[in-house]
C-alpha cells in the first residue's frame, strides 16, 4: 500500500487500569511513526463534557452520560478510519463498548476486527446470542490466546491469535539466586482473581519461612476483605500497594523474586509475561487460557483451581531448589519473546491489510485457526545473565 493505514482503536484509556488498557497502551505506543500504520485512541471511557461531570458520581447516571459521549465520539472517530480496532471485554462491558463501535464501523463500510480478551468468554457466549451474532458478523476475531480460539470454535466463531505484548526494555530480565521468600502479585481485588487465595497460600508459606513478604499490586472492590482476611491469619510482612501505573509496575517486579497469582477465571494475563520478562519463576493456577502459555513444570507450576495448600507448596518447591527456579525462569523468559514488538508487529500489519484487501471474509470455523499464541522458542535461546 502507498499510504498509511489508518487504524481506530477503540479500547479502555489508562484511566481505567487494567489489562485492556495496557495492552492498548503498549500497541498505540509501539505504532508511533510506524512507516505502514497510523493509529489513534478512540476510549471506551471518554471524558465527559464539564458540565455533566458532576453527575458521574451517580452509579447509573454515569453510565448514560458516559455513552452519550462514546457514541457522538465513536461517529467522528470512526468515519475517518481506514479499519476499526475493537478491544472487547464481556457481559455489560460488550454492550456498552464493543458492540456500538462495531455497528457504527460496518455501518459506515469500515472493516472491523474484534480483539476479544475475556477469560469469561465460555459463559458470556453461551449466554448471550448478541454476542455471537456479532462475532460472527465482523471482518476478524483477534485474541490472544489459543484457549479462545478453541471456545470460539465451540460456537461456530473463527478466531486468530496475536498474543498480548511485553516491553523487555522496560521489564529487564533479572537473575535470581539463591531465591529469596519475595512474593509479587499484581492481580486486581475482583473475584475471578481470587487474590484470597494467594493470601492464604502466604499463610503456609510464612510457617515454614517467617520472614517471607508478600507484595499486592492493584485494587478493587475486596480490598476491604482481603485486609480484614490478612488480619485474621495474623500475616506479617503483606504490603497493599494500590493501584500502580504501567510505567511504574516493572519494579515491583524486580523488587522482589516470585511472582503468584490465583485466578479462577482468566485468558492471557499480561502480568504472566511481565514476570517472565522480569526473571520471576511463576506459580499460578490453572486458570482458562493460562496453561496455554504456561506448562507446568516448564515455564512455572501450576495449581488447581482455589487450591491454596497446592499453590503454597510450588512457591517452597522453588525456595527449596534454586536451580528449578532458574530453569523455570529462563525458560520462560525465552518463551516470552513471541510477545515483543518486532514478533507481534508483523502480525498485526496482516491483520490490518487482510481485512482491507477482503473486507467480506467469513469467520466460520471452515478456515484454519490461527497459530499458537506463544510459540515455543528456538531451542538456542537462553535468559541473559544480570
Amino acid at each position: 500500500m502507498n499510504q498509511r493505514i489508518r487504524v481506530a482503536l477503540v479500547a479502555p484509556s489508562l484511566r481505567i487500569l487494567g489489562g485492556q488498557a495496557v495492552q492498548a497502551d503498549r500497541l498505540l505506543r509501539a505504532w508511533r511513526n510506524d512507516p505502514d500504520v497510523d493509529a489513534w485512541l478512540v476510549p471506551v471511557n471518554p471524558v465527559a463534557p464539564l458540565p455533566f461531570r458532576r453527575l458521574l458520581s451517580l452509579k447509573y447516571v454515569r453510565t448514560l452520560v458516559t455513552e452519550l459521549t462514546y457514541i457522538p465520539l465513536l461517529l467522528r472517530e470512526l468515519a475517518r478510519a481506514d479499519v476499526v480496532h475493537v478491544f472487547s471485554a464481556s457481559y455489560a462491558s460488550f454492550l456498552l463498548a464493543p458492540l456500538p463501535a462495531v455497528l457504527i464501523g460496518r455501518a459506515f463500510g469500515r472493516p472491523v476486527i474484534l480483539n476479544y480478551r475475556s477469560g469469561e468468554a465460555p459463559d458470556h457466549l453461551r449466554r448471550s446470542s448478541i454476542a455471537r451474532r456479532t462475532l460472527a458478523r465482523v471482518n476478524s476475531n483477534v485474541v490472544p490466546s489459543s484457549f479462545l480460539v478453541d471456545v470460539f470454535r465451540e460456537f461456530g466463531v473463527h478466531a486468530r491469535v496475536i498474543p498480548n505484548m511485553v516491553d523487555l526494555d522496560r521489564f529487564r530480565f533479572k537473575a535470581r539466586g539463591p531465591l529469596r521468600p519475595r512474593l509479587v502479585s499484581t492481580r486486581n481485588f475482583h473475584a475471578l482473581y481470587n487474590v484470597a487465595c494467594t493470601i492464604r497460600a502466604f499463610r503456609l508459606v510464612q510457617d515454614r519461612w517467617p520472614d517471607a513478604s508478600l507484595t499486592l499490586v492493584g485494587g478493587g472492590r475486596q480490598d476491604g476483605m482481603l485486609r480484614q482476611l490478612v488480619a485474621r491469619l495474623e500475616l506479617k510482612n503483606v504490603v497493599f500497594v494500590g493501584q500502580v501505573r504501567p510505567d511504574e509496575i516493572a519494579g515491583y517486579y524486580t523488587a522482589n523474586d516470585i511472582y503468584i497469582q490465583s485466578p479462577n477465571i482468566d485468558n492471557m494475563p499480561t502480568s504472566v509475561i511481565e514476570a517472565y520478562a522480569s526473571g520471576l519463576p511463576v506459580v499460578s493456577t490453572a486458570a482458562g487460557g493460562v496453561p496455554a502459555i504456561l506448562t507446568s513444570g516448564e515455564e512455572g507450576l501450576l495449581a488447581p483451581l482455589d487450591d491454596h495448600e497446592a499453590l503454597a507448596a510450588h512457591v517452597l518447591d522453588l525456595l527449596d531448589d534454586s536451580a528449578l527456579a532458574e530453569r523455570l525462569a529462563g525458560a520462560a523468559y525465552a518463551r516470552c519473546r513471541a510477545c515483543t514488538w518486532p514478533s507481534v508487529r508483523g502480525q498485526w500489519l496482516a491483520a490490518y491489510r487482510e481485512v482491507l484487501t477482503r473486507p467480506e471474509q467469513s469467520t466460520s470455523p471452515h478456515q484454519s485457526v490461527g497459530s499458537e499464541s506463544m510459540p515455543s522458542p528456538p531451542t538456542h535461546r537462553s535468559a541473559p545473565t544480570s
